[in-house]
This record gives C-alpha cells, sequence and structure tokens, in this order.
C-alpha cells in the first residue's frame, strides 16, 4: 500500500489540482509532525473571502496521504468550496486513551491546536465553520477533540469509531457540538455494538451526545435512505436537534470497516463491504454546513 500511494503522488505532480495539496511541517513538543492541507480551486480565486475547514484524521497505520487519496474528499472541497487538512500521527496513531497513557501520551490534542492556529496564520479561515472528522483510530480522535475543544469545532463526524470510554472517563462535562457517526452494522474491526473497556455502541454514542447537546432521549424512528442500484447494503438516518446543534447516527447495514463511497480498499484485512448508495464526504459535508461555531 505504501508503494502504491507514493507512486500516486508522485504521478500527481503531472496534475494541476494536486498543486492544491501541500505538506506543511509544524514543531510540537520537540517533535516535527507532518500535515497536508488541500485548498479547492475557489480559494485562489476567491481572495477576499474566509474558507471553512474539515480535519481529516486517519484510521491506525494509514498515513495523511493513504487518508487523502482513501476517502477522496478533495473532490467534495472542490465542489462545496472549503478547506482540507490531512494530519499525520505519530506512529500512525492517535491517542484516545488505547495502548497509551491518556493524559501523559502523544500531544495529538495541542498539534490539533497548534495547527488551527497556525491555519489562521497560514490561510484565510472561517473561525466559526472548523469540523472534524476520521476512520476508525482517526475517528476515535476526531470526538476527543469534540470533547476537548468545542470551543473550535462546530461540529465533528466520526466513521467506524463510536465513543472511546476513556473520553467519557476524563470528561464529565463536555460542551455542545455537533455530531454524526456513520458505522457499519458488519463492521468486525470496530465494532456497531461497543467494546466493554474501550468504547460505547454506535446507539449509545448517538444518547450521549444526544444528553450533551440538551437534545431529549426518545429518538424518532430512523429513516432509510435511498439505495443505489446494485448495493444491497441499506442505510438509515436517525437524527435529533435543538436548534443549534444536531446529532446523527448514519446506520449501514451489513457494512464494513470502511468509508461510505470510497473505492473498495482492502490491504488484506476482514474490514467489510463499503455502501455506494451514500458519500460519506457529502454526507459530512451537508451536515458541517448546518453548523457554526459560538
Amino acid at each position: 500500500m505504501k508503494i502504491i500511494v507514493s507512486l500516486l503522488l508522485l504521478l500527481a505532480t503531472c496534475f494541476p489540482v494536486l498543486a492544491l495539496a501541500q505538506v506543511q511541517t509544524l514543531p510540537h513538543k520537540d517533535v516535527k509532525r507532518r500535515y497536508i492541507v488541500y485548498t479547492p480551486p475557489a480559494y485562489h480565486s476567491a481572495l477576499q473571502q474566509a474558507f471553512p475547514v474539515v480535519f481529516n484524521f486517519h484510521g491506525g497505520g494509514m498515513t495523511m496521504a493513504e487518508q487523502m487519496l482513501y476517502t477522496q474528499m478533495n473532490r467534495a472541497a472542490d465542489r462545496h468550496g472549503f478547506i482540507v487538512v490531512y494530519p499525520q500521527g505519530i506512529k500512525q496513531d492517535w491517542n484516545v486513551g488505547f495502548g497509551m497513557d491518556y493524559l501523559t501520551g502523544t500531544d495529538d490534542v495541542g498539534f490539533t491546536q497548534a495547527m488551527l492556529d497556525k491555519l489562521k496564520q497560514d490561510y484565510r479561515i472561517d473561525a466559526r465553520r472548523v469540523y472534524a472528522t476520521g476512520l476508525s483510530r482517526g475517528g476515535f480522535f476526531a470526538l476527543r477533540l469534540a470533547a476537548e475543544l468545542p470551543q473550535h469545532f462546530a461540529a465533528v463526524a466520526s466513521v467506524g469509531a463510536p465513543m472511546p470510554e476513556p473520553v467519557v472517563a476524563h470528561h464529565g462535562k463536555p460542551e455542545k457540538v455537533g455530531m454524526l457517526l456513520i458505522h457499519g452494522t458488519a463492521d468486525q474491526v470496530v465494532l456497531y455494538q461497543g467494546k466493554a473497556g474501550g468504547y460505547l455502541s454506535a446507539d449509545d454514542t448517538l444518547r450521549y451526545w444526544a444528553k450533551v447537546n440538551g437534545i431529549a432521549v426518545n429518538p424518532p424512528q430512523p429513516r432509510l435512505l435511498p439505495a443505489a442500484t446494485g448495493d444491497d447494503l441499506k442505510a438509515s438516518l436517525l437524527e435529533q436537534a435543538n436548534g443549534q446543534q444536531n446529532v446523527a447516527l448514519v446506520t449501514i447495514d451489513g457494512g464494513g470497516h470502511t468509508w461510505p463511497g470510497a473505492d473498495a480498499f482492502n490491504i488484506g484485512l476482514p474490514i467489510g463491504k463499503t455502501s455506494s448508495s451514500i458519500d460519506a464526504n457529502e454526507v459530512m459535508w451537508e451536515f458541517f454546513g448546518r453548523h457554526r461555531a459560538n
């Protein structure tokens, strides 16, 4: 996979659109951290405009470049006019309290804060429209950011990653943040039903953030989403709102540990089926677009 990605990035230099993706470095806690910043064409033509930002965190064992190529979020950024940031985790991991100490392990929250501060210096950022998403370990970390930096993130979307129990344990009074969860019921890497001592179930995560946002705990019935021809995976949406923040769960019945709408991605792991009925990037952006930080 690493070789394929390296070749793709080398070939990508031939295409003008990829000149809009630049690798940046940032010293943090005596470590040189890296991240990719993708700016859409509109950023270079609307010179007086401030742009929303989406942080897109890779899964465990992946790289920032693999996350960019797999999720294809740059295409959505082109369509809707937002900046995408793909950070690189140390040892391809993020600190969510699994395998490292939550408080004294890698300071990924501080790194994210430092990235955002640097982005505000270097780019025209709309500070009220900053969002985070991620896959698997990156999704867990996006949820940690929702708990620790709610003043900076208007909404968060997690794919294949419900609420980590260490985050719940360390944040007794989290603040209101828009929350979107996307999860497949047949995910064998991160279980939809949750894992005792590790993370909540998808349903309990929805209830957790509904309570945080002051939303009634009696949810409506989920709504079945339109299916694409040839896709045997049914997707449903359960969503609630308080007038400012929404909490939502997209359930992919039979879906695996994948990014809906992405090309099939399999490196020998039991990651399961990918839904073609929904495009996770479009679902996220429609959700993010309804949220602004106070």
